[in-house]
């Protein structure tokens, strides 16, 4: 019986292999193996490597302190910046070199060391949020064909707004400056929006829309600074058209009242006024303001320069009723409607009521299950909306409804 050792010799000597060489060959193929496999964890520490790198560079930038924010005032001829930070002083400091001198200029927002003062880092503007959602960015529907009884406004209102805008050369060549506000005062429901949704969107310019009540606010100085961020919202984006509703919210006249309140409110104002005739000119900025209340409005802001035309938009006579009835209803399904008659019925109603009776005439049809509108229907909302000017059957009675 042979031995291990002699069964491993034959088998080497079948091959013509020794024992020798087949050692080394096996020790090589190992050696091949973890050569694979040392390259393999290389890459794989490489790896490693650089994301313990980024968590590193992680760890540092969270444990820097936070920087405080600062506005530059001045560039000295050295480089250095004069700043005035957020706490309130103002510093002279210097500029890290990660900073390009470029993108640095009076106004600018910039971020700095907490340890050594020195500009790290040029922040984006600043905008509130809420004056960047005072820009309109879908285009009114309403155009002047939607607004009845209102042909000489219109007019005013094109010549004043429209005009400068489209034509700016006009202007120039007579050699004068265009008109850059107009004021809309009446009664309300009568259209003012209306007019100011129309020449938005026949200009083709930025719409910009605000309540004067979203001026005030809390703490002294906001409703200033937002005043002045709509202004510059309204430079970047001309031309535009700057549209304040109820202005007498901020622009009521200056009392010596001793309310905290009412002197903000009269802060707000004055910065107003600044922007609307200051030193900065407002280029091709219109404002289009409106007011229920023009009697208590302060007298600085009715002033030739700030609004140049002050447009009375009054509740409409018959031939406007009558127009404006017609555009309400003219998608309306109806079946002998005396539109006439009608007008003679809503004497003494604005725009908004007159609206208002088309919409509840349709609701009158619809609960009573017809596809179509009869006068009835416009005799009861004309009931419901404005209540009875005599008596209902006499006024049932002028017409055959059924």
């Amino acid at each position: 019986m042979s031995t291990i050792s002699e069964k491993r010799a034959d088998f080497t000597a079948e091959r013509g292999l020794t024992y020798e060489d087949s050692y080394v060959k096996s020790v090589e193929k190992q050696l091949k193996y973890l050569s694979h496999e040392n390259k393999q964890y290389k890459v794989e520490l490489t790896k490693l490597q650089m994301q313990l790198g980024e968590i590193k560079r992680e760890i540092e930038r969270i444990s820097e302190p936070p920087l405080t924010t600062a506005i530059v005032e001045d560039i000295l001829a050295d480089g250095r910046l004069v700043v005035k930070s957020s706490s309130g002083p103002s510093f002279v400091v210097n500029v890290s070199e990660r900073i390009e001198t470029k993108n640095v200029f009076p106004g600018s927002r910039v971020g700095l060391s907490q340890r050594t003062l020195a500009a790290v880092e040029v922040l984006p503007s600043s905008r509130d949020a809420f004056v960047s959602s005072m820009e309109v960015l879908t285009k009114p529907e309403q155009g002047y064909e939607s607004i009845g009884g209102l042909e000489e406004q219109i007019n005013e209102m094109r010549e004043i707004i429209e005009l400068p805008l489209k034509n700016p050369e006009l202007f120039s060549k007579i050699g004068i400056e265009p008109p850059s506000g107009v004021l809309l005062y009446g009664p309300p429901g009568n259209g003012k929006t209306q007019l100011a949704k129309a020449v938005a969107r026949e200009t083709d310019s930025t719409f910009i829309r605000i309540v004067g009540s979203e001026f005030v606010k809390k703490y002294i100085g906001e409703g200033a600074r937002i005043v002045r961020e709509v202004f510059t919202l309204a430079r970047e984006k001309s031309p535009s058209i700057l549209f304040i509703d109820e202005i007498d919210a901020i622009g009521a006249r200056r009392t010596d009242t001793g309310v905290s309140g009412d002197r903000e409110v009269e802060r707000t104002m004055m910065q107003l006024l600044a922007e609307m005739d200051g030193f900065d000119p407002l280029g091709n900025i219109k404002i289009v303001a409106a007011t229920n209340r023009p009697d208590i409005l302060d007298p600085a802001l009715l002033r030739p320069g700030r609004f140049d035309r002050i447009i009375e938009v009054p509740a409409p006579n018959r031939r406007g009723r009558f127009s404006i009835l017609q555009i309400h209803s003219k998608n309306m399904s109806m079946r002998d409607i005396d539109l006439q008659a009608l007008t003679d019925l809503t004497e003494g109603a604005s725009g908004a009521d007159l609206r208002a009776v088309c919409t509840e005439a349709g609701m009158f049809a619809i609960r009573e299950g017809r596809d179509h509108v009869t006068m009835s229907d416009f005799i009861f909302a004309k009931c419901k909306v404005l209540g009875s000017y005599g008596d209902t059957e006499t006024e049932q009675g002028r017409f055959v409804y059924f």
